[in-house]
This record gives structure tokens, sequence and C-alpha cells, in this order.
């Protein structure tokens, strides 16, 4: 138990002397998203998924901000005996690592922002849409809704049901304050200040953070990379995990290799 309530965890390997990779989550899932992540970097170093405050295994913390969300990651590296990890987000996971660096940039060895952005020209309007939705209808369909848009137009229909499933099971109250976390966020000037080797990834059929918006972001971080998944949508990590653990592996090698370099 930490001094703000449980986190959920998700962990495999433990390779000595390899820095670890957190994985976080987007709104609309929890740490189980990063299942094929796990598999493949746990066989080279610590791979963590936690799960935020009120989603999975993870106790609500009313009024949560995404800077709360990026308290309780470090709170539970922490209780890891983890002092410093390569900080991997998708989505609302990107907004998060964002936070991470900016509250504490010594501890984040990289940032792999994965289908997220700066700021959303349309967040407003798809806050209130998914608050309004989690209030009128139970989750499951709002994730029966939400679905379509997330997935590519190649993603299998077991994708989509799991994809459904997972969304189904998060509490109202928590994925109104991811909503809020994500859709309102505006971290233009916290981009800029990333100092951290950094990957921008985007599905290139991402509807909901088109590529361009990818684009943007990269282009605001010092040095970025900048990679387009293709034959994916919104959820590039598990639509096409191949590709995306083969970008961020390339990545990771080049920022270990960076690491070793820097003066002690």
């Amino acid at each position: 138990m930490l001094d703000g309530g449980a986190i959920g965890v998700a962990m495999r390997g433990e390779r000595i002397g390899a820095v670890p990779i957190l994985f976080l989550h987007g709104v609309g899932s929890d740490k189980s998203v990063w299942a094929p992540q796990l598999a493949h970097f746990g066989a080279r170093r610590p791979a963590i998924a936690f799960d935020y405050p009120g989603y999975g295994e993870s106790l609500l913390r009313p009024g949560a901000n995404r800077d709360d969300f990026a308290a309780a990651m470090f709170e539970a590296l922490d209780a890891l005996d983890i002092e410093r990890a390569h900080i991997c987000g998708l989505s609302l996971g990107g907004i998060v690592a964002l936070a991470m660096h900016h509250r504490a940039p010594r501890r984040c060895a990289s940032l792999t922002l994965a289908d997220s952005f700066a700021v959303h020209p349309d967040g407003e309007a798809i806050y209130t849409r998914s608050v309004d939705a989690s209030r009128a209808m139970p989750m499951r369909d709002l994730a029966e809704a939400r679905a379509p848009m997330l997935l590519g137009t190649g993603a299998p229909s077991a994708l989509r049901e799991e994809v459904v499933d997972t969304m189904a099971r998060i509490d109202p109250d928590a994925y109104r304050l991811g909503a809020a976390a994500v859709w309102l966020a505006d971290q233009r000037a916290r981009a800029s200040a990333v100092d951290v080797p950094t990957l921008v990834l985007v599905g290139d059929e991402d509807r909901i953070t088109p590529p361009a918006l990818s684009g943007e972001l990269a282009q605001r971080i010092r040095e970025a990379r900048f990679e387009v998944i293709a034959r994916a949508g919104h959820l590039a990590n598990i639509e096409q995990p191949d590709a995306f653990n083969s970008a961020v592996s390339r990545f990771l090698a080049i920022a270990d290799s960076a690491a070793r370099k820097e003066p002690e």
C-alpha cells in the first residue's frame, strides 16, 4: 500500500543492470493493454505496467489530475526501488509521461510518446462527449460505441472484443478523471522543455489523435525521433505489436548507448 493508495502493477523481467521500462496506458484501458510489450521487453530488462488511480487494481484518488497520476507512478516506482526508467506512454500515457518528465526529468531515461499530443484542437469537445456518455450509458455500451474509432480498418474482431471488455471494466469516475487528464491537457511548454531522448510514434490510421498531431508534438521536442506505424489506429501497441516493439527496441538501443557515454 502506498501513501495515496494501492497501485496495480504487472511486471516481467529481472535483468540486472538494464534500465527498466515503464508502460503507461490510455484513458480507455488499463495495464493489461501492455501484455505484448511486457512479454517482449521483459526478456531484456525489467518491464512494468501500472494502473492509474481508479483503474484496474489501483485505488481511486478523487479529483486526481494528470500531475497526480504522474506522482502516483513515481510512488509505485519507489515501492519497487526503481530510481530511473524509460517511460513509454500511449495517448493519456503520453500526457502522463510528459508530466513525469516535468516533475522529475532525471528519473526519465527516455520518453516514448505513442498516439499522443501536446494539445488537442478538439480536446474540450471530446472531453464533454466522453463525460456525457459515461453518465448516460453503462461503460460497456460506451465501449461498444467507441471501439470502432479506436482501431484501424484491419483490426480483427477478437481484438475489438478485447478492447471493449477492457474498457467496460473501468470505473466511470476513474474514466472521467482520465478524460479530463488527457483531453484538457495543454503541455506544449512541457514538451518544448524535454531534454531526454524521445521517440514519437503514431498509427497511420489513428483517427483519435491523427499523425499530424504526433508530428507537431515531435517538432516541439528537441531531436525527437518520429515514426509512423503502418496499418494501425489509435492502439498501435496492440494492433501492430511487432512493429511497435521493433521501433521501441531500436530507440532504446540508441538511448541506452547515449546514456553510457554521458559523463558521470
